[in-house]
């Protein structure tokens, strides 16, 4: 597995208050070490949780702290860094750019292959491993939701990254896909960090890391990460 490192992240961004330009912490005091196969991170809408998780692949940067990925300094070496983690979106018509999956995914190889057969034979293994050659002519807009992530999904992976990172991978599907979904990721090689609200996902996790107020209120075994998640949303009880 990665090693994914965070040391003292804090992440701040600049809004516009009544008394004039202030910063808005959106992640402060972030320390992590992740190692674990399958890492989930919960939380309320606007807790940090989705920045945190782009912040390991370059797509957020730190306002100060340090983020590597087996050594590889996520703000410096961001390039680096991008080929070893892959990142899937909450809505996967914000990465399916092509009319079709087969296009997509033969774009997300056309650094990998630059020879037209090669990548377009590529492009098939991709489809075939994830059930997909079936519809990777069709429009993506025909697709359902399902069919529309574990395309983007397959875009990713097409290139083999060594972290899969995916922001509610769950949000926009119904629960036949959302079972498919976990059984795709369970059978994965690659290390797996998602931020979810789908608790019965995050259970599938080693690790689950909560986040509230842009602190990580609890990180720990699943059940008790859960637990305490629980309990936070329902008692209104302060991060410790």
């Amino acid at each position: 597995m990665s090693r994914i490192e965070l040391a003292e992240v804090r992440v701040s961004v600049p809004v516009d208050g009544d008394c004039g330009p202030r910063e808005k912490v959106v992640l402060d005091g972030v320390d992590a070490v992740l190692t674990e196969r399958r890492v989930a991170v919960v939380g309320a809408n606007g807790s940090g949780k989705s920045t945190l998780l782009r912040l390991l692949n370059g797509l957020v940067e730190p306002s100060s702290g340090t983020v590597r990925i087996d050594g590889l300094d996520a703000q410096q070496e961001t390039r680096a860094v991008r080929q070893r983690v892959g990142f899937v979106f909450t809505d996967p018509l914000s990465q399916l750019v092509m009319p079709t999956g087969r296009e997509d995914v033969e774009l997300s190889l056309r650094r990998r292959h630059r020879e037209r057969s090669v990548r377009a034979a590529a492009a098939q293994d991709v489809l075939d491993r994830f059930g997909l050659a079936r519809l990777a002519d069709q429009s993506v807009y025909e697709l359902s939701g399902g069919e529309r992530q574990l395309m983007a999904l397959a875009v990713v992976l097409a290139v083999e990254p060594a972290v899969l990172v995916l922001d509610e991978p769950s949000t926009l599907l119904d629960l036949r896909n959302r079972e498919l979904l976990r059984r795709t990721l369970a059978a994965l090689p690659q290390q797996v960090v998602l931020s979810t609200h789908d608790l019965e996902l995050a259970l599938d996790a080693d690790r689950v890391l909560v986040v509230e107020a842009g602190r990580v209120a609890f990180d720990g075994e699943p059940a008790e990460a859960v637990r305490f998640y629980r309990e936070l949303c329902g008692a209104g009880m302060e991060p410790r």
